[in-house]
């Protein structure tokens, strides 16, 4: 494998979590619009980025391989619970 294939196989690792990242915070400002929010958007994109990712990478390690639903779900899982932390929704 050459460095171009290198690049797109990990970008195409980590768009699920990118994309997650991304919506997440944006549907809890249209959703929740009275909460106060602690992090700036992009602040709660860094961090679900992250959290997202080491979901992924842990999958990977635990299953040996990647693309599974169980890790997707691990994903979701994290990146849910990651906002849910941001957010204090345990205040509610």
């Amino acid at each position: 494998m050459n460095l171009h294939d290198i690049v797109f196989h990990l970008l195409n690792f980590a768009a699920p979590a990118l994309v997650l990242a991304l919506l997440v915070p944006l549907l809890a400002r249209l959703l929740f619009r009275k909460q106060a929010q602690r992090l700036p958007w992009w602040g709660q994109v860094l961090v679900n980025f992250v959290v997202g990712v080491t979901a992924l990478l842990a999958s990977l390690w635990w299953l040996g391989r990647d693309g599974k639903m169980l890790g997707y779900s691990l994903l979701v899982l994290a990146v849910a619970s990651s906002q849910w932390l941001l957010v204090r929704g345990w205040r509610r």
